[in-house]
């Protein structure tokens, strides 16, 4: 089957290994499309993903797909349920490590329901915590959006790992597709005012479609004199880029007691804090890793809020490739033209 390899840092090309095998408590899933993540996969390829060091790697984390194939202990997939987040874990070809392989032609959703009601949920058992959402997605939520529930959940459950509050006003550092969401469930969810910084005019008006109240290049004067010509400081600041120096920008920007919301990957081991330029009070938070549960519990108010046009797939995904034309997708998430770029298989 195809697959996209990082073969080293910088240098991806499509390539041929075997089929996963099934075990019992998994489906396999015929890929139907997958969307690049732009920060995971970009610092995948380009070696600077905290702790990844072995390469050649097989990419991709975001994809759906429909089970062609159930093992034994499976209770709740079945043949022709349409599943996202499907993996590969290990290869036939042991030269590749995985970069967690959902951009392979045939990936594998675990039975997660199925493995914590018989008692083997547990590493000694080949349990992973990611198989908490490989879920089947209903029949009337469209592909695209389907694969976007990927980062959309997530970035849900993100709202409960930060504490964001009904009314509070924050700022969003980002534009792209995490950024974005935030915006958009941030006004879904009853926040007050919500501002967007990105250094590109294209993703700042797009965040101005979206329904941002104001947004800012993050070198401008407006920026700086936001605060005062508000007259009030921000419940919270998000950092959705995964860029540490936010942090920092961001301290001169909330109240007391105030929050740093980082969200991403950051690559630095060590971050260095100006806790002057802030108020004596504030909260930090990292978020570098999905909250299952949280992840988890959002895929049916997300899907509620799909079906009621209140989030809709053509927002975010601005790109469309064939699964051969990935270097050409990764070119242009790099040069900044993309939200969301989708493959298609």
């Amino acid at each position: 089957m195809r697959t996209v390899a990082v073969i080293e840092p910088g240098k991806v090309e499509i390539v041929d290994v075997g089929e996963p095998e099934v075990s019992p408590y998994q489906a396999r899933v015929k890929t139907e499309a997958a969307c690049l993540c732009n920060a995971t996969d970009g610092k995948l390829v380009s070696g600077h993903f905290p702790g990844v060091d072995k390469y050649p790697l097989i990419l991709g984390h975001e994809s759906v797909g429909i089970v062609d194939t159930v093992g034994e202990k499976v209770r709740n997939f079945k043949l022709g349920d349409r599943i996202i987040g499907g993996l590969v874990f290990e290869f036939d070809d042991l030269k590749y490590s995985s970069g967690w392989g959902g951009f392979c032609e045939y990936t594998l959703a675990t039975d997660h329901d199925a493995m914590v009601a018989d008692g083997v949920a547990d590493a000694e058992h080949g349990w992973f915590e990611c198989y908490e959402i490989q879920r089947a997605v209903p029949n009337d939520i469209s592909v695209e959006a389907a694969v976007l529930l990927c980062t959309w959940r997530e970035v849900y459950g993100g709202f409960g790992d930060f504490n964001l509050q009904k009314d509070d006003d924050i700022l969003i550092f980002g534009a792209g597709p995490v950024g974005l969401s935030f915006l958009t469930f941030g006004k879904l969810l009853g926040l007050g005012y919500i501002g967007v910084v990105d250094p590109l005019d294209n993703k700042r008006e797009k965040a101005l479609a979206c329904g941002a109240d104001a947004v800012f290049s993050p070198e401008s004067e407006e920026l700086k004199e936001l605060v005062g010509k508000r007259g009030k400081p921000f419940d919270a600041v998000i950092d959705a880029v995964g860029n540490s120096a936010i942090i920092n920008t961001a301290l001169g920007m909330i109240k007391l007691g105030g929050s740093i919301c980082v969200y991403g990957v950051v690559a630095e081991s060590e971050i260095t804090i100006d806790k002057d330029a802030g108020p004596y009070n504030f909260n930090l938070y990292m978020h570098q890793w999905p909250t299952r549960r949280r992840e988890r519990a959002a895929q049916e108010p997300l899907c509620e809020w799909i079906r009621q046009g209140r989030i809709k797939a053509e927002d975010f995904i601005t790109h469309k490739f064939e699964l051969e034309q990935i270097n050409d997708a990764l070119g242009a998430v790099e040069s900044g033209q993309v939200i969301k770029a989708l493959l298609r298989y």
